[in-house]
């Protein structure tokens, strides 16, 4: 009997999951919530439709629950609930903690089971399995797990900075309550300081890692680093 022939797993696009389950809502909730735009429970309809429309499709294409996806639809429902429930500062404040804290306490969590981001990160854009080969060819198997495992506390770590960074940023900018012209205007502030105060020091330390991470890649294989890129 001939065997039927196993359908290769399509590859998710890191950039477009990032995009539509973090990025695109979150500038949705913050720009276009004021009432001569979308209004509130319109940008959260919306805001809502992007992680869970993504997370579906996600699924049927390859037949596992997205991670990100999920994560978005909880960031999305915690920021229109805060807003159209008009409940406190400290919700937000709360919400703004906890999102990049359960992401860092996630990858660290999943570093050895198969369901590890680090691997899902990485695997985006580089083929693992080839340099896992390469490595045993250079006798330094066990140093690839090892690689993997130090890129995986310091991307964990990175997300735990960035949520004691997003607790600070949001203690100190938000005034005002939920609903208020007060609270928005505190809250756009806060979205035009994240970039210096947050996303700036993330890039910075995601950046470190990625840099030891391939050149010892490279210093151990002794191959050119495009070699293991994943083709287009």
């Amino acid at each position: 009997m001939q065997e039927t022939e196993k359908r290769p797993e399509k590859k998710e696009s890191a950039l477009l999951n990032i995009a539509l389950n973090v990025a695109l809502p979150a500038l949705i909730m913050t720009k276009l919530s004021a009432p001569e735009y979308l209004g509130e429970t319109w940008s959260l309809m919306v805001a809502l439709s992007l992680p869970l429309g993504y997370g579906i499709y996600d699924y049927i294409q390859r037949r596992k629950i997205n991670f990100f996806s999920i994560l978005g639809l909880f960031s999305v429902l915690m920021t229109g609930g805060i807003g159209l429930f008009k409940l406190s500062r400290n919700w937000m404040i709360a919400k703004e903690t906890i999102v990049p804290l359960i992401m860092g306490l996630a990858v660290i969590a999943t570093q050895n089971t198969r369901f590890s981001l680090v691997r899902l990160f990485f695997d985006q854009m580089i083929d693992l399995e080839k340099i896992k080969e390469s490595f045993a060819e250079k006798a330094q198997g066990n140093h690839f797990d090892k690689l993997l495992g130090i890129a995986c506390m310091g991307l964990g770590l990175s997300f735990l900075v960035s949520a004691g960074l997003n607790f600070y940023l949001a203690s100190t900018i938000l005034i005002g309550e939920p609903g208020t012209v007060e609270f928005t205007e505190s809250l756009g502030r806060m979205t035009a300081l994240s970039f210096p105060v947050i996303v700036l020091p993330m890039m910075v330390m995601v950046g470190a890692i990625l840099f030891y991470f391939f050149r010892t890649i490279h210093k151990i294989t002794q191959r050119p680093f495009e070699e293991f890129l994943r083709q287009p």
